[in-house]
């Protein structure tokens, strides 16, 4: 049982640092974005990630362990390649489509991390950990369900209108050059 009390130590953790690291990546993407929906969801999310924060050093005390100085290789991998993609685009619709996949991005790291250590804990009989940790997982579920539903019905056919709107743009300047 020792071993297993370690591994899940180790697994909260890894979520501890992945959580912490979402924390300092959604204010610059909310910096990034355009739309105001989009900015909301993600303060509304910063707000949800500190009480997720605070719901893992309770978790970590359940099971006699501390935050310590882990750091989650996974989430810093899916943070710094979100932040590339970033800067690689000016601010408008098409970016604000691509905040959302990088937060998705990140939304299903957690929910895959969160739903291990759930079914571990209630298989060793630590009920309080896993409905603590179940609290969290729904949580994670229900925003990135909240983004895909934002992305569909508002950042998406934004993003697709305003490259529609550049084709013909970018098409006549090509013929241009062409013909000149």
């Amino acid at each position: 049982m020792d071993e297993i009390i370690r591994l899940m130590t180790e697994q909260l953790r890894d979520a501890y640092s992945a959580e912490k690291q979402a924390l300092r990546a959604m204010p610059r993407m909310m910096k990034k974005a355009s739309a105001q929906s989009l900015k909301d969801a993600l303060q509304m999310h910063v707000e949800q990630t500190e009480g997720q924060v605070e719901r893992l050093e309770k978790a970590l005390e359940t099971i006699g362990g501390k935050a310590g100085r882990k750091v989650c290789e996974g989430m810093r991998g899916i943070i710094e390649e979100g932040q590339s993609e970033l800067e690689d685009h000016e601010k408008g619709p098409l970016l604000d489509t691509l905040i959302v996949a990088a937060q998705q991005r990140i939304e299903h790291y957690e929910i895959a991390s969160y739903g291990t250590m759930v079914a571990l804990a209630k298989a060793v009989g630590q009920q309080e950990l896993a409905d603590l940790l179940a609290e969290t997982l729904q949580e994670e579920k229900q925003t990135d369900e909240k983004l895909t539903q934002l992305a569909e019905r508002e950042l998406n056919p934004a993003a697709i209108k305003g490259a529609q709107s550049d084709e013909p743009a970018n098409d006549r300047r090509g013929k241009r050059g062409a013909a000149a």
